[in-house]
């Protein structure tokens, strides 16, 4: 690849790497444009992007955690990758179904053994969204509680209105003691 290489090449040649099974097609209706990828074969395709000769996306700017909501059904992890060398931006996108109440967490590979900068972009949106990430070496809870009840950036998310006996409904009227007072 070279700096001229388009993002046209870099579909193209993800797709001659691993099939229309792993390369699920791309999402255009972004800035920039996103390559969807299976969820299970994320980490194989990060490895590729990151060791190969022609690719070297040496730097993982961002992941992002995004929940559709209950009526959608999906959630999604995005991947903000650059090659250096190359001045190259890609998206990789995957999306997972939704799991529902007392169901286990939308499942996807860690990318950390591949990008240090991985761990914690793994841990906040696990934290926030609930996506679980199988191989991350330390995925617990990197903002709240660890037994802080749900997750905030869900679409359905319910605050709830005391942690451990402490007022926590931020610019609500609390009930009780001090009623109508604003917090």
């Amino acid at each position: 690849m070279s700096t001229s290489t388009s993002y046209a090449d870099l579909v193209k040649l993800l797709q001659d790497q691993f099939g229309q099974a792993v390369v699920l097609g791309t999402d255009e209706n972004g800035m920039p444009p996103a390559v969807l990828i299976a969820p299970d074969a994320i980490d194989v395709v990060c490895r590729f992007l990151y060791e190969g000769e022609q690719t070297y996306f040496d730097l993982l700017s961002c992941i992002t955690g995004v929940d559709n909501g209950p009526e959608a059904g999906t959630m999604e992890v995005v991947y903000n990758l650059y090659s250096i060398p190359y001045h190259l931006h890609l998206m990789l996108k995957v999306v997972v179904p939704r799991n529902g109440p007392g169901k286990a967490l939308p499942v996807v590979p860690s990318v950390s053994s591949i990008w240090r900068t991985a761990d914690w972009h793994e841990r906040e949106i696990y934290d926030l969204v609930g996506i679980h990430f199988t191989g991350h070496p330390d995925l617990r809870r990197i903002l709240l509680p660890a037994d802080w009840v749900g997750h905030p950036l869900r679409r359905d998310y319910r605050e709830q209105e005391y942690y451990h006996g402490i007022w926590v409904r931020y610019g609500q009227e609390r009930l009780g003691d001090g009623a109508g007072e604003k917090q």
